[in-house]
């Protein structure tokens, strides 16, 4: 039963911060610190139920994530939002919860021989996000296929939006752009190009006088809280993908 309450009481702030990372990129300290205060009674009743064992492994399980965690924010590959998640969840949940509903013991997969729940999540979360562009380049083969076939790379990362439709947002434009004597050339870029309101407009002026079409891909900032949070209901439900993906190769 407190396995449940533990997860069941996770839920909102993981919900909460998809939507703010959605809205704004970013996710108020004070989301975890509100998460922590809620996990704080869960904490102190196992410390109570399981004395010093479980106050250990409590420790170990948050130096553990905090110093992963850490590594991947000084390289970049993180958010500062991502990785306190990550660690809040840790102390919360610090090993697999076995929960029980009717005749079905969760996770479906069993618990895996590295019993660090909030490392299942951050791996789950990894996998889960390789979906977005499989996703995108179906779409894009089914919505737009004349066009997206001419650059098969950019329907794994993109989609094309009309000029006219283009907003302010959390998005960029794949290509960058330059004016030359023949027009306006699109080449790909990595960084790609941001669409501030003065990139939009004099966008828009170039299609109004006939020197580009009405269509330039972009590429969603996806948040990397919502694969997150996907990675802690799967982790709850099914169990660590990598580990079941793992033995499943290896058994064939």
């Amino acid at each position: 039963m407190i396995e449940i309450l533990k997860v069941l009481a996770c839920m909102p702030f993981l919900l909460y911060a998809c939507y703010a990372d959605i809205k704004t990129r970013r996710v108020a300290n004070e989301v975890w610190f509100m998460m922590f205060g809620v996990g704080y009674i869960f904490i102190m009743y196992d410390l109570i139920s399981y004395g010093f064992p479980y106050l250990l492994r409590n420790i170990l399980s948050f130096l553990f994530i905090f110093a992963f965690v850490y590594i991947l924010f000084q390289f970049g590959a993180f958010g500062g939002a991502d990785a306190k998640v990550l660690m809040v969840i840790s102390l919360i949940i610090p090993t697999y919860p076995v929960i029980l509903v009717g005749q079905t013991l969760l996770p479906l997969s069993g618990v895996p021989p590295i019993d660090l729940f909030a490392f299942s999540v951050f791996g789950n979360s990894v996998i889960l996000t390789v979906i977005v562009p499989i996703g995108l380049f179906i779409y894009n083969l089914l919505k737009n296929p004349k066009e997206s076939l001419k650059k098969p790379f950019y329907m794994f990362i993109g989609y094309v939006t009309p000029i006219s439709e283009l907003e302010k947002g959390h998005f960029r434009m794949i290509d960058s752009y330059q004016r030359t004597k023949k027009g306006v050339e699109f080449r790909f870029s990595r960084a790609g190009t941001e669409l501030t309101s003065e990139v939009i407009s004099e966008l828009k002026g170039y299609q109004k006088a006939g020197k580009v079409r009405d269509g330039v891909w972009i590429t969603p900032g996806l948040p990397f809280m919502i694969p997150i949070t996907a990675g802690f209901i799967t982790a709850v439900i099914f169990g660590d993908l990598i580990f079941y993906l793992t033995m499943q190769f290896m058994l064939m």
